[in-house]
């Protein structure tokens, strides 16, 4: 492949090594590098386990790799892909924050959950590695053991629930198998709503799959019965779960910052909408993400509109990091309308490499960027690739992808208006789902050209999502081509303000108690409801909770609003202690309470209207005058005798004799 290693060396700022066959005859050049306190991008991916190796025999730092052949070098538009190596070089030299664990333990207590002798078999032989326990639904003919290995009982998963190392079942219609069974099983009494615990299930019960998205599902291993090979490929799988297991903790969950609900009111849903495995569940106020069942897909890191629920793999800012100097190198280059493709290692690295070493390979301005989940991404990742100088995003899935990717969709749906509205070019957010590497490049020259922004950011990504994503949006508004300062969006959208009926409202600051953002806001000196649309995520706590009904939400992203001080949205003179003086509450607020009190209240009308005295009063003022006057709040007025049957009879005995009322 062609190498234009004074770009790219001028490009990168750093000093480039070339070498013929680093792996093999000149492999001393690589050992001569390494120093104690080296940092060394090797650019190839082939040889990584070899050089890795010789790393750790001189007891070396492990280099960075990264692929330059497949993604750039073996292209139909090799010659113009220097710029791309400098970028790619360039971005994989950016560190990435070290990645917390989660670690599941399995003892081999597994439950073999079938219908027939499929299962039983599966038992014997697994039953010298694993504990054994064999769990028939409505089995048929099944010929007793001579000896028995392991137990074989009768019964129907009614829920099952937990990972590896962990699982609980409950089960109806068990039975134990009676001991004198002759030609075939025969079962005792049975009974319902057993719980039966293990470290792993094997299915093999042909059923449905116990849990959502069951082949993430840590530790539960599913086989159609009559799929021989697929039943042999659990089996083996089964045989290698025991032991302790690290897997990633994907998600970093702030429970504070969470807009779930308030005081029984659901507000955002978004995060349980789109998790395919299930698990996050409502825990009060916010969410609970179970890390041993999060399989990192990154939907509701995707979705959060508050930054609560954070991916980890690497974290937000991290990623923008990378890709500012992906897009920074490729334009100090010389590269020109850079489009970003995002794509996952297992689906995307495979249809790279085919496209590389059978087509056409990448065309010379797509930049490839690989993910962990390619439904991680967010709209603040979105927007800094134009924010960074680039023409163009796409994203790369599978053609008929395992698991909903509508978060994915609607974060490319809300970029995609945003930039349109910019000025950066219309359809230059694409999801491409294809399995075939030749229509990946058709895709990609199909794609519309977009407009780069000639003033790209220069601000380094750190901090929390929400703060990233808002300074993302302010640097995407100031690099556009072509700005305005509103952009009206779809509802759902985690942007937008609020419309207050000013003269309906009361100022109870109820809605300021359930903004779990902050976005509404009091006056502890004033009686004022203020309101910063930055901080507002459209979770709708503040529509449902005002008791007046005078809020409305107003999706929409208002550069203008952003930039702005909080907003006063309704401000009141305070009303007056008649006796006195001192402010309290506000003159709507009271004089609503007078107008409903004066006209439904016993306590308050007739002979009591004088009362209502006391709701004009503070606090202070107002226990005095109710201790003054022996007022008794829980009094009645008077309630006619209660009549018993005598009463009854004796009042029509003295009708029937004085039947005029003489």
């Amino acid at each position: 492949m062609p190498l234009d290693a004074q770009t790219i060396s001028r490009a990168c700022s750093a000093h480039l090594t070339l070498a013929n066959q680093l792996c093999g005859t000149d492999l001393t050049q690589f050992k001569a590098a390494l120093t104690p306190d080296s940092k060394i991008t090797i650019a190839c991916t082939q040889e990584a386990p070899l050089f890795s190796e010789v790393a750790e025999e001189l007891a070396r730092p492990t280099p960075t790799f990264v692929n330059v052949r497949e993604t750039a070098g073996w292209s139909s538009d090799a010659e113009a892909a220097g710029p791309k190596m400098a970028a790619l070089i360039a971005a994989a030299a950016e560190e990435m924050p070290p990645v917390a664990l989660v670690t599941l333990e399995s003892n081999g207590v597994v439950l073999i959950y079938g219908r027939d002798e499929v299962a039983v078999e599966a038992a014997e032989r697994l039953a010298d590695r694993l504990d054994i326990t064999v769990l028939l639904t409505t089995p048929g003919d099944i010929t007793p053991r001579r000896v028995n290995q392991f137990p074989v009982l009768k019964g129907t998963v009614r829920n099952a629930r937990g990972f590896l190392g962990k699982f609980e079942l409950a089960i109806d219609g068990y039975a134990i198998p009676q001991p004198s069974s002759r030609a075939k099983l025969m079962f005792g009494p049975s009974r319902d709503g057993v719980t039966s615990t293990c470290d792993l299930i094997l299915d093999l019960s042909g059923s449905q799959p116990m849990f959502p998205a069951h082949d993430l599902r840590s530790g539960y291993l599913r086989a159609d019965p009559a799929d021989c090979a697929g039943v042999e490929r659990a089996i083996a799988d089964a045989a290698n779960l025991v032991g302790t297991f690290d897997k990633p903790r994907f998600i970093h969950f702030d429970e504070s910052l969470c807009a779930h609900s308030r005081s029984n009111i659901t507000g955002c849903t978004r995060c349980l909408d789109l998790c395919p495995t299930g698990a996050i569940t409502p825990n009060g106020d916010s969410v609970a993400i179970d890390p041993q069942i999060c399989a990192g897909c990154g939907a509701c890191a995707s979705a959060c509109p508050t930054g609560a629920a954070a991916y980890a793999l690497p974290s937000a800012d991290a990623l923008m990091r990378r890709l500012r100097t992906l897009l920074q190198t490729y334009r100090n280059a010389g590269g020109s309308n850079p489009v970003v493709l995002f794509h996952d290692s297992v689906h995307g690295e495979a249809l790279i490499d085919a496209l590389a070493r059978f087509g056409d390979g990448l065309p010379a301005n797509v930049l490839p960027m690989l993910v962990n989940e390619v439904t991680q991404l967010g709209p603040e990742t979105l927007a800094a690739v134009f924010a960074d100088g680039g023409a163009g995003a796409a994203l790369l899935t599978r053609a008929k992808p395992k698991h909903d990717i509508a978060g994915l969709r609607r974060a490319a749906e809300l970029t995609e208006t945003i930039v349109t509205a910019l000025g950066y070019g219309a359809g230059v957010v694409r999801i491409i789902e294809t399995d075939d590497p030749d229509q990946l490049r058709v895709a990609l020259d199909a794609a519309p050209a977009g407009s780069a922004t000639e003033r790209p950011a220069s601000f380094v990504p750190r901090g929390a999502k929400r703060g990233v994503l808002e300074t993302t949006y302010r640097e995407l508004h100031r690099a556009a081509p072509a700005p305005v300062d509103v952009v009206p969006l779809a509802a759902g959208a985690p942007f937008g303000g609020v419309k207050l009926d000013v003269e309906g409202c009361t100022l109870c600051q109820a809605c300021v108690t359930a903004c779990p953002t902050g976005a509404l806001g009091d006056n502890p000196d004033r009686a004022m409801l203020r309101f910063t649309e930055s901080l507002c995520v459209q979770c709708g706590l503040c529509e449902q909770t005002c008791p007046e009904d005078v809020i409305t939400l107003q999706p929409r992203l208002d550069f203008k609003a952003w930039s702005e001080p909080p907003r006063v949205l309704k401000e009141e003179e305070p009303f007056n202690c008649i006796t006195c003086g001192k402010p309290f509450g506000t003159k709507s607020s009271i004089e609503r309470v007078l107008g409903k009190l004066g006209e439904k209240h016993w306590m308050f009308q007739g002979a009591n209207a004088r009362r209502l005295d006391v709701i004009k009063m503070c606090a202070d003022c107002r226990v005095e005058a109710v201790v003054n006057e022996s007022f008794d709040p829980h009094a009645a007025p008077q309630r006619p005798p209660v009549m018993t049957t005598d009463d009854y009879l004796l009042a029509r005995k003295q009708k029937k004799d004085d039947p005029i009322g003489s």
